[in-house]
């Protein structure tokens, strides 16, 4: 287990010790899967147990530790502060951004890229982010003013300064559409950088870009707690998250517009199908 760093602040601690407990349960249950012999729905069920007992144990530990914060997940929505706070108090205004398990489709498959993402918010802007692969024991944490960590050790955002020296991660290609005009989008993207990957889990694949193994990412239409947390980690890393499309686009400083305009150009209206 990764120690507490004497960086972080309290409730970035809370975060992490949380997180680390509902790890062990996706661990355990990522060990079960070869044994199943089941159908793909029940394949899907049995990840979706595993995300809502991993959820379980973060609502109950967080919740105890900021009875004041409100809480956002993806399997429950809104959940408002069991002892809410004025929005003019100093402890008023914060919001938990839940994940559970971000990257359930390769969990489901056997593929060990997923993670627990959280992000703490406050009057809607996303301050500190937790992200951690239970697989990799990869912990990777980022605090407003404090900079990016993994497992405690700072990390950067790359230096690359081209799109054509650029890989680029991708989410879900239908925030694009049609799976047609998908494909036409991805076909001109990919002849203006090196490469892309979908790797099928946003909080990491931010995270990635934090660490500067990924030069940049973007996705159309992916929702606040697949997001938050990562973009967190990719500014406090030196680089910029912005908003795009219901979604959001991160990379290094030197690639973010040249980032934009390229996604933005392959999205619009005259390039579709």
């Amino acid at each position: 287990m990764l120690s507490i760093s004497n960086r972080s602040s309290a409730a970035v601690n809370v975060t992490i010790l949380a997180i680390q407990k509902a790890a062990r349960v996706l661990v355990r249950d990522f060990g079960e899967l070869e044994k199943l012999q089941v159908s793909s729905k029940s394949l899907s069920l049995f990840a979706l147990t595993a995300a809502k007992r991993a959820e379980h144990i973060l609502l109950e530990d967080l919740s105890a530790a900021r009875p004041e914060y409100d809480i956002l997940t993806e399997g429950r929505g809104e959940i408002l502060a069991a002892s809410p706070r004025s929005k003019f108090d100093q402890n008023g205004g914060f919001r938990w951004i839940i994940n559970p398990l971000d990257g359930a489709i390769n969990f489901l498959h056997g593929i060990p890229h997923f993670s627990i993402s959280v992000a703490i918010e406050h009057h809607g802007e996303p301050i500190a982010g937790v992200v951690h692969n239970p697989i990799t024991s990869e912990l990777f944490w980022g605090e407003k003013g404090k900079g990016a960590f993994l497992n405690n050790q700072r990390i950067r955002v790359s230096g690359r300064r081209t799109l054509e020296s650029a890989l680029i991660g991708l989410g879900s290609p239908f925030g694009f559409g049609k799976m047609e005009r998908a494909a036409q989008c991805l076909k001109m993207i990919l002849s203006k950088v090196h490469a892309f990957r979908h790797l099928g889990a946003n909080s990491l694949d931010l995270a990635f870009v934090a660490a500067g193994r990924l030069d940049a990412f973007f996705e159309a239409g992916a929702p606040l707690w697949t997001s938050a947390a990562g973009s967190v980690l990719v500014r406090e890393a030196g680089g910029s998250a912005s908003p795009w499309m219901n979604g959001v686009v991160a990379s290094n400083e030197p690639l973010h517009k040249d980032i934009l305009k390229m996604i933005t150009s392959a999205t619009t209206e005259k390039n579709s199908f």
